[in-house]
């Protein structure tokens, strides 16, 4: 039952001036080191985050994370019905999945420019991004969806869904071996929100276009 709900789912510093010296100005602080970049042929790491994420994270009212290994990822497979065999074999490549689940109060996100830094983090890591898409649909619809790829060749090494509504965030780390048309089977499972995929689609334009793919909802 357990597998199913998962997934359905500065200090102050005193300068002192004397009448004989002065003091020498500090230094300026060390910048933070940019991320590491990601090597398309290793594995994705899926416990790192972006240091704004754990920023946030303090904010929130309600915070929730949790990682899916291949174990489990082929007990959750086991469970799609015989009618859904594309997403049964998309999960069957994932080697794994990290989610983290972020709900704020009333007064919603409390710092966009920490939500930009989260952004920003995988643009200089080195991921690819693929996917931008905003909902209309009152305030648990309303909000932004981006994507971000490792790519190795044609197929996808990992992949990143950052999903802001204003009262909530989500972020997903799928690693694995897919295509692009298999992390579109994905949407909808382990927090990953059912994102536009017409530009993830180009992203493999040596595959054809797969029925199986259902249109995003629009409400």
């Amino acid at each position: 039952m357990e597998m199913k709900r998962i997934f359905r789912l500065g200090i102050p510093v005193l300068v002192v001036v004397t009448a004989s010296a002065i003091a020498p100005a500090q230094p300026p602080a060390p910048k933070e080191p940019p991320p590491p970049t990601v090597d398309a042929r290793g594995p994705v790491v899926l416990d790192w985050t972006p240091p704004a994420l754990g920023q946030l994270s303090a904010l929130a009212a309600v915070k929730n994370s949790f990682t899916l290994d291949r174990t489990m990822l082929t007990a959750a497979a086991s469970l799609m019905p015989d009618t859904d065999e594309p997403t049964r074999q998309a999960i069957n490549r994932i080697d794994g999945v990290s989610v983290h689940l972020l709900r704020f109060g009333q007064s919603g996100v409390p710092d966009e420019g920490a939500v930009n830094s989260i952004r920003d983090a995988y643009h200089l890591r080195g991921w690819k991004h693929v996917v931008t898409t905003t909902g209309n649909g009152g305030p648990v619809h309303d909000g932004t969806t981006d994507v971000w790829v490792v790519m190795d060749g044609v197929n996808v090494r990992g992949a990143v869904v950052l999903a802001e509504t204003p009262k909530s965030l989500t972020l997903v780390t799928v690693a694995g071996n897919l295509s692009p048309v298999d992390l579109l089977h994905l949407r909808g499972h382990f927090g990953i929100p059912r994102f536009d995929g017409d530009e993830l689609q180009n992203q493999s334009r040596r595959e054809p276009p797969d029925p199986t793919l259902k249109p995003r909802p629009t409400d």
